[in-house]
């Protein structure tokens, strides 16, 4: 009786084992596949948050560079999509900034940047097919990184192109690293992330 009892005992014990182990798997998997934004997601009047995002040079060069970097001191136009080479990224929002580039810096705008949680062997040859010259930098936030101290990322792994986690389309005005001007669309909407939206802002 003491041996059945004591089998019974292990028994019992293996199955809490088991089952806490697995409330553990599940509970690193939710926080490896968690996508939830922070509680505060960018708004007007706010320090952006610093990033490090990469992009390659007019020479051919592979270059990091720190958000703070690209705005400090400067009137600067941030702008994200939500995957190169996709159709109104590629056919609207970033040709808009290129074609309205001299007016933006005829208005005082000192830098245009184009982001995108692509890698920046992508986002080179994005502008390559678009025969983009200098007018707009194209920056690679491939980790998301940026996008995730925003609080703006985009789930769209139920989407048949396979993209994962990207940005919500969205165009802000800096001035010295604080937001003046945010133009965020819901999702991956184009209506008001434009270059003639942010034209008639300044």
């Amino acid at each position: 009786m003491a041996a059945l009892a004591f089998a019974k005992l292990i028994g019992s014990a293996v199955r809490f084992r088991s089952s806490t182990n697995a409330l553990r798997v599940l509970s690193s998997r939710s926080v490896l596949f968690s996508t939830s934004s922070p509680a505060h997601t960018i708004s007007v009047g706010d320090k952006l948050p610093d990033a490090t995002v990469s992009y390659f040079d007019p020479t051919g060069e592979l270059r990091t560079l720190t958000v703070s970097e690209l705005t400090k001191g400067k009137k600067t136009i941030i702008f994200a999509v939500p995957g190169a080479f996709t159709p109104t990224c590629s056919q609207k929002h970033l040709p808009g900034f290129v074609d309205k580039s001299g007016e933006l810096r005829a208005k005082g705008v000192d830098a245009l940047a184009c982001v995108s949680v692509n890698d920046a062997f992508v986002m080179r040859a994005w502008k390559e097919s678009l025969r983009i010259g200098e007018e707009v930098l194209l920056l690679s936030d491939g980790n998301g990184d940026f996008t995730r101290a925003l609080g703006v990322e985009l789930d769209l792994r139920d989407k048949p192109a396979g993209l994962g986690i990207r940005s919500r389309r969205y165009a802000m005005l800096v001035e010295d690293g604080i937001v003046k001007v945010l133009n965020l669309e819901d999702g991956g909407a184009f209506t008001a992330s434009s270059a003639d939206h942010m034209l008639n802002a300044l």
